[in-house]
């Protein structure tokens, strides 16, 4: 497999008929190297419109997805993320060469692992993967420029909202399969908040995700 020409075709024509359209984000794909975050099995898959699985059920984001969410969070250099759910490290990594620092929470210890040794392997140094359920909140480190939420979630928990700063966007995928909304959420002001849903998806809840409350009769 010619490996470049396939991340050629993976931006022109995955990525950017995705109203991709951020030169910088687009070039960041070039730079952070997908494929070293891929398990090994699915390498030749690296740039395929699928999302590859990781083990234990989880999976990686759509190439498509990873871009879009990067490009619509606009993050700025001196900015601080959250990341709820660090899979393989590829997106914490697309996430650290945009800001000043990410903090990567997961909950399962064998891709806790598996993340911060692809980040340190590409020598990305500026982001802290911590072991833990962030599914409903992560006080520590508090507040944040950017909150992503890289697995579904049926509601969103408040606290996701006061940990956001004033100008700061939350990304997350809201509601139940199969038609879920991929939803940015921006803090205008103090507790004031606009919300747009950016397009529909269906991907796999995070652990322990809130519920709504279900009626029953």
């Amino acid at each position: 497999m010619n490996i470049e020409q396939a991340r050629f075709n993976m931006v022109e024509q995955q990525i950017r008929p995705w109203e991709v359209l951020d030169q910088d984000v687009l070039d960041l794909l070039y730079v952070v190297r997908r494929e070293e975050f891929v398990p090994p099995e699915y390498r030749a898959l690296a740039f395929s419109d699928l999302e590859i699985p990781l083990g234990d059920g989880e999976r990686m984001w759509a190439p498509k997805i990873e871009a879009r969410v990067l490009q619509e969070l606009a993050l700025r250099k001196n900015e601080r993320a959250l990341e709820v759910g660090t899979g393989s490290g590829y997106f914490a990594a697309l996430l650290a060469h945009r800001a000043q620092h990410v903090v990567s929470v997961e909950i399962n210890p064998r891709l806790k692992a598996l993340g911060e040794r692809n980040l340190k392997t590409q020598d990305i140094d500026n982001v802290t993967v911590e072991l833990g359920d962030a599914a409903q909140g992560w006080e520590k480190h508090g507040p944040f420029d950017v909150i992503v939420l890289t697995g579904s979630t049926p509601v969103l928990a408040p606290a996701f909202l006061k940990q956001l700063k004033a100008g700061g966007r939350l990304f997350a995928i809201v509601g139940d399969s199969p038609v879920m909304a991929a939803r940015l959420v921006t803090c205008v002001a103090d507790g004031s908040y606009r919300s747009v849903d950016l397009f529909e998806t269906d991907f796999r809840p995070l652990a322990n995700a809130p519920e709504p409350e279900r009626f029953s009769f």
